[in-house]
């Protein structure tokens, strides 16, 4: 029994040491994401803490409150893409190192201009302070564009009565180089939307929405 004192003396000394290195890593870390010395901190605690629970059962019949299973520290860096010292392997052999370029289009149909100018004046009016003159929303793009600038900028803002929505579509490619915006002029809407060469079109999504018809047609039934 004297051995086992020693070793459950020694395997609580291990305990108390992990527990400090594992506080002296997560100080350190300042809150940083996955941050590989927290990472391996962690496996060595909980380690120690199975090990000396697996003594105290041994010994004595007592178990803690530590509810642990031991970690491979191999097996956990294979399964968290880190090699022993910290190297991200799976970032080494990435199969897709490109850049990843979503462009969507969506047609609308006005039903009524007046309709549209006078909502987007509204919101420009609400966007810019009571004592300075916003002047008038006079074209539709013009009004178009009031609301995307005046809600978060994607498309969502265009679900207004005033604008009907038609068919529209999405790619998805794989690019070498990301969007460069100073390499295109202010007034060139084409060029940022071409392809270039070795894009690669992963695939193509085409959207049709219902109008309300067809929602109405369309009620209980499943796609």
């Amino acid at each position: 029994m004297t051995d086992q004192n020693a070793e459950l003396d020694a395997a609580l000394d291990e305990v108390v040491a992990a527990a400090r290195a594992h506080l002296t890593a997560v100080k350190a870390a300042a809150g940083r994401i996955d941050d590989d010395d927290v990472w391996q901190a962690y496996v060595a605690l909980n380690n120690a803490s199975f090990a000396y629970d697996e003594k105290l059962l041994d010994a004595y019949g007592e178990v803690t409150p530590w509810d642990v299973e031991s970690i491979d520290p191999d097996e956990a860096d294979q399964r968290f893409g880190l090699g022993a010292d910290g190297f991200d392997a799976a970032e080494a052999t990435d199969p897709y190192p490109q850049v990843i370029s979503v462009r969507q289009r969506r047609d609308y149909r006005v039903p009524s201009v007046g309709a549209l100018l006078r909502v987007a004046d509204v919101a420009r009016r609400n966007s810019v302070p009571d004592d300075e003159d916003a002047g008038a929303v006079e074209t539709v793009g013009e009004a178009v564009l009031e609301l995307l600038q005046a809600g978060d900028g994607s498309l969502a803002s265009l679900d207004v009565p005033e604008l009907e929505p038609l068919d529209g579509l999405l790619t998805v490619s794989e690019i070498d180089q990301p969007l460069d915006l100073e390499a295109f002029e202010d007034s060139d809407g084409d060029g940022p939307f071409q392809p270039q060469e070795g894009d690669l079109l992963v695939g193509r999504l085409d959207e049709h929405p219902f109008l309300p018809d067809e929602e109405e047609d369309h009620a209980g039934h499943n796609h």
